[in-house]
């Protein structure tokens, strides 16, 4: 399905990260990935991963600044032809201390962090990879977003109004790319064992509460995030974008 497809995934942390779970899925439909990492502390689980399939580029990229996703697009753009097909947005970040308490107490300065980071970088990284992508004549990008940015989820907090932003953010850079043949869409997953999930309070509450009342019962796992996003990536898709998909056993779709 993505022979001769070329991709970019971020937010790769282990083998148990959805970005991972979705890179695998573009790999074993052919497709030549790149990966970029957050930090010297992850950097070889990272680059064990990318060995596996073939990786020919691995680079550490802060989200947060302008200049360094410069400089991976660049890098990309160089070991790929000047083109690119596929980006795989999965990055977000909030202060742990945020993700416990209220709401109310988060603090100016980690309120914006986590804007930018989890709603920014995407903006950012579109902007980046317009260029290479239309080069290629189009291309597809998906970013991971959850149901707390439309509905308040206890402990969620501020990351639940990054999300929001997040979810907006797609829809106008899927207007403002659709004239170059650039996709844009969002995945809503369900609770996902990984690890950021960890820094959330409550986090076992979540899941046991999504078992007991999404109306497939049952909870999900990266690899079924990764099968809907590998669809969304596919020309299948070709007409698909501005979209939120949801992956959560159908919880989104109930009341209570």
């Amino acid at each position: 399905m993505f022979e001769g497809k070329r991709g970019l995934v971020f937010g790769v942390a282990n083998k148990r990260s959805i970005a991972w779970a979705i890179a695998s899925r573009l790999a074993a439909g052919g497709a030549q990935l790149a990966f970029t990492y957050q930090g010297e502390r992850i950097e070889s689980n990272v680059r064990e991963l990318a060995a596996g399939v073939s990786c020919p580029l691995v680079t550490g990229c802060d989200v947060r600044s302008d200049e360094d996703i410069e400089r991976v697009f660049g890098e990309v753009g160089d070991i790929f032809g000047g083109e690119l097909d596929l980006l795989v947005h999965s990055v977000a970040f909030a202060d742990a201390e945020d993700l416990e308490g209220r709401f109310t107490d988060t603090p100016r300065e980690r309120f914006w962090m986590a804007l930018d980071v989890s709603a920014y970088s995407l903006v950012a990284c579109a902007r980046a990879a317009e260029p290479l992508m239309a080069a290629a004549g189009g291309g597809s990008i998906v970013t991971m977003t959850y149901l707390g940015g439309e509905r308040a989820v206890p402990h969620y907090n501020v990351m639940g109004v990054a999300k929001a932003t997040l979810d907006s953010s797609v829809r106008y850079l899927a207007w403002d790319l659709g004239q170059k043949n650039i996709r844009v869409n969002a995945i809503s997953a369900g609770p996902v064992r990984t690890l950021a999930a960890r820094s959330i309070a409550g986090f076992p509450t979540m899941e046991a509460i999504v078992e007991e009342r999404a109306p497939l019962h049952r909870h999900i796992d990266a690899g079924d995030v990764g099968a809907a996003a590998a669809y969304l990536l596919s020309d299948d898709a070709r007409n698909v974008t501005g979209t939120t998909l949801y992956v959560d056993s159908g919880y989104h779709a109930m009341g209570m």
